[in-house]
């Protein structure tokens, strides 16, 4: 019986000394990545792979409809799965690039993908690259106002002018390598982010029409 309590003391005091080792000074222990996606949205991107593209979600769709119309989400890239952003990154780019959209811009909403990232074609860069952007925000809006001719992916077959979009923004958003920046954007490509960022908060930009 002695040797049964000796045998029970002593496990109970290995695992108090493990439990203050561990909280020790200069012990880290790993957190957990943090689910990022639903499984429905992890279904939609791992559906495919990096140079698929994804269905456009359409506005003659009503399912698709009150989808457009949601706000999205941001994405943590200090906790989030890397591979899955990255994969979505991509897919988000083959879309953009497809020959049925060839658009300027895209963002995840378009897809079914609810989290704060876009594409856009910078007009204003030599080359007119293409480039992704984690959670972009417009901090100030200039007062000096541009028409432009919009059309999107998620509104087929019609295009309008807008006669709301600031000239200039200045943006903030982060790299998918978890740099953040902040830059003045002028002209066109000032549009397309405008456009391209009020998809992540359900804003088409026929609600900028008179």
């Amino acid at each position: 019986m002695l040797r049964q309590h000796l045998s029970v003391y002593t496990t109970i005091l290995a695992v108090l000394c493990l439990a203050a080792c561990t909280a020790k000074k200069g012990i880290v222990v790993p957190a957990a990545k943090e689910a990022t996606f639903n499984t429905e949205q992890l279904a939609l991107i791992n559906s495919a792979t990096a140079s698929d593209p994804m269905r456009v979600w359409k506005t003659t769709s009503k399912t698709d409809s009150l989808l457009l119309r949601s706000e999205s989400e941001a994405i943590d890239l200090e906790t989030a799965d890397a591979a899955q952003v990255q994969l979505l990154a991509d897919r988000l780019y083959a879309t953009v690039r497809d020959s049925i959209s060839m658009g300027v811009g895209i963002a995840a909403p378009q897809v079914g993908i609810l989290k704060d990232m876009i594409w856009v074609q910078r007009f204003d860069k030599e080359g007119f690259p293409f480039e992704v952007y984690i959670n972009p925000v417009i901090r100030q809006y200039s007062t000096k106002k541009q028409d432009c001719r919009e059309g999107c992916l998620s509104i087929p077959d019609r295009s309008d002018t807008t006669k709301t979009r600031a000239y200039a923004i200045l943006l903030e958003y982060d790299r998918l390598s978890g740099d953040h920046i902040t830059e003045m954007v002028e002209d066109f490509t000032a549009v397309i982010f405008q456009h391209e960022i009020d998809h992540l908060h359900g804003v088409l930009y026929l609600d900028h029409l008179d």
